[in-house]
């Protein structure tokens, strides 16, 4: 998939309101009164941290050659086509956590409090099937968020967010 989340770091405020957004979308109802009622409570499926001043956005990549999809042992995590985002299919999923453990080098991939099935940004599918952006980018309050093609940004943009983000290292766990 060519496109990502793009954040202007410039405009990103660290409100959250991107994990609620998301957690609401990804809710049974749909709504934000009914869904913090929900039992189990829904989960956002991307965070935001302040690093050294800097607003980070930890979301699925949709790498075009996934990790996570590649390790899966059931065939759990996959794409519809190359232009799809990388999902996971709740029902394959054995909660082996192989794609947390060695297959994720962002380590976005979470555990679902309820079930244990994997989760992890799916680009609110539901939402780009209907040509609507995903759910943190359009309920973003300053705008700070836009799912973007890869071609649309500019290479001198990618090199200034690259510069600007402190480099995290990432700890493999390894199998018992």
């Amino acid at each position: 998939m060519r496109k990502i989340i793009h954040v202007d770091l410039d405009t990103c405020m660290g409100c959250h309101t991107c994990e609620l957004e998301c957690a609401t979308a990804h809710s049974k109802s749909k709504d934000l009164l009914t869904a913090i009622q929900e039992n189990p409570l829904p989960q956002h499926r991307i965070r935001v941290e302040s690093v050294k001043g800097i607003n980070i956005l930890w979301q699925c990549r949709h790498c075009e050659d996934a990790p996570c999809e590649t390790i899966c042992p059931t065939n759990a995590i996959g794409r519809a086509n190359p232009e799809s985002p990388v999902v996971v299919d709740d029902n394959k999923c054995l909660s082996c956590k192989m794609c947390i453990q060695v297959g994720c080098p962002f380590g976005v991939l979470k555990e679902d409090n309820a079930d244990g099935v994997v989760t992890k940004c799916d680009f609110c599918i539901e939402n780009l099937e209907e040509g609507a952006e995903p759910a943190c980018a359009s309920g973003c309050p300053t705008k700070a968020l836009k799912l973007v093609s890869l071609d649309e940004l500019p290479e001198d943009k990618q090199e200034e967010v690259g510069k600007e983000i402190p480099t995290v290292v990432y700890k493999k766990v390894s199998l018992p």
